[in-house]
């Protein structure tokens, strides 16, 4: 083997090694990667089973129901919109101390095969004048708000929004 054939193999090696390092690394991240999705758009393009999301939007004015069953935690039933549509979610345990109708709420966990959404965990952030940018942006692109006109929608008038009538199951 001459010297010019044993650097070229060394060379093609050195690529073949960091490409398959470079491939595995995409792979992993890939796997890990949590999509933040507005009602609409879980609703248009349903993620794949088993895929956790985040899902993000106002909660929906008289949809929230509370279960308890002696020994266990509670269950939470309530809807989240983006005022074009709305999801149905589940969660079982204490929700936070911000959590409030009408107010922003993102959660994270998968949907299910029926069509709601069972979260493993819910975040209520700031106060009532928050909203996720990706909510707003639904908002604009609908034509339901215009920022150049006032402020967003109060959160009476979402159920109104919803093209989805919001009833927990």
């Amino acid at each position: 083997m001459t010297r010019k054939s044993r650097r070229l193999w060394l060379v093609g090696g050195c690529v073949l090694g960091f490409g398959s390092a470079t491939a595995l690394t995409l792979q992993a991240f890939s796997a890990n990667i949590v999509f933040f999705m507005a009602p609409s758009q879980i609703l248009a393009k349903p993620p794949l089973p088993g895929r956790t999301i985040r899902l993000g939007g106002m909660v929906v004015a008289g949809s929230l129901h509370q279960q308890h069953q002696a020994g266990h935690e509670p269950t939470e039933q309530f809807a989240v919109t983006d005022g074009q549509e709305a999801v149905h979610v589940s969660y079982v345990g204490i929700l936070p101390d911000l959590f409030r109708e009408g107010q922003s709420v993102v959660a994270l966990g998968e949907m299910q095969p029926d069509g709601s959404f069972r979260a493993a965990e819910v975040l209520a952030k700031h106060d009532e004048t928050y909203m996720p940018k990706d909510v707003a942006a639904a908002l604009r692109k609908s034509g339901r708000w215009d920022p150049r006109f006032g402020p967003p929608p109060s959160a009476a008038s979402w159920n109104t929004m919803t093209t989805n009538a919001p009833h927990p199951s």
